[in-house]
């Protein structure tokens, strides 16, 4: 079989495209005679000419006009090819696909993705939401780029990803503003029999919160639970309850929801990891994440 020298098609591609030699030398940065012995090498592969000298000008022979159409398609696909495997739809932006667990504060996902959409090029953010151990599946089968979470990877799941912790964030306590007039004072032992809205018991905040007002012998008067935290904070701005949220998010709930701050627990702390199937971040957006979560998941 014989084989088609790619690097020869390149130079010839190049040196067409630029119309001579000495321009396409520029571009390829070599020296003419070079490429000259290298556009050689590719008419005694295919046993014919491919330019002619007209005066000081190289132009494309009938052949050479032929090829010159099929480098210019081989040339296209490799950039396509290239940008698919990047994760870039072909001839379009860059793209991100993100799993973000279901218990996962939706402020702090905005936070943590609003980088990516910032690296200087465009990209298309698609965000699939659901339990943890589902979309690590998804992930181990590379139908997404990353997964971002409140908990590491289980290790017992079996399967073989990379936890890569992002920040941390101590816990502030919301109300309305009778809620927070009437708890406020002397907190938190003012949180004994106060209304609260909670997290699901099985999720990594709420089996916190209440190992938390366990260790402070606070009893709690639970008006409802919700697996939904963007739900929780639309009962709490209803003034059904207490809720708790990260500190870092607490200026984006208290416009967002209309509410005030009660009081914040330091000790109490909820991290946020980002988990890959790749032991080092390669991805130009999850990296952009990652850099920025250092300043975007500071206390305020």
């Amino acid at each position: 079989m014989r084989w088609l020298n790619y690097h020869h098609l390149l130079y010839f591609w190049t040196v067409a495209r630029e119309g001579s030699i000495a321009k396409a030398c520029g571009v390829l940065h070599l020296t003419q005679p070079t490429v000259s012995a290298q556009l050689k090498a590719l008419e005694k592969s295919v046993r014919m000419p491919l330019f002619e000298r007209r005066g000081r000008n190289l132009t494309l022979t009938d052949a050479g006009t032929k090829v010159y159409r099929y480098a210019d398609e081989i040339f296209a696909l490799g950039r396509e090819l290239e940008d698919v495997v990047r994760g870039r739809p072909a001839g379009g932006a860059l793209r991100l696909v993100v799993g973000v667990a279901d218990t996962l504060p939706k402020l702090v996902v905005h936070r943590l993705l609003r980088p990516a959409l910032h690296i200087g090029e465009e990209v298309r953010v698609s965000c699939v939401d659901g339990p943890p151990d589902r979309l690590l599946a998804q992930l181990a089968l590379h139908e997404l780029d990353i997964v971002l979470s409140d908990s590491p990877a289980n290790p017992q799941i079996g399967l073989r990803v990379f936890n890569h912790l992002l920040g941390e964030s101590s816990i502030t306590f919301f109300g309305t503003a009778d809620l927070v007039k009437q708890y406020r004072r002397g907190f938190p032992e003012s949180l004994d029999n106060a209304p609260f809205l909670m997290p699901m018991g099985n999720t990594v905040l709420g089996r916190s919160l209440e190992q938390w007002f366990d260790d402070n012998g606070i009893r709690l008067h639970v008006r409802g639970e919700f697996a939904d935290s963007a739900l929780i904070k639309v009962f709490g701005s209803e003034g059904e309850g207490i809720f708790a949220a990260p500190t870092v998010v607490e200026e984006d709930v208290e416009r967002a929801y209309r509410v005030g701050i009660i009081g914040r627990a330091e000790s109490l702390r909820e991290r946020f990891y980002a988990i890959s199937i790749q032991k080092r971040l390669q991805h130009p957006a999850v990296v952009a994440i990652s850099k920025a979560a250092k300043t975007s998941l500071a206390a305020p």
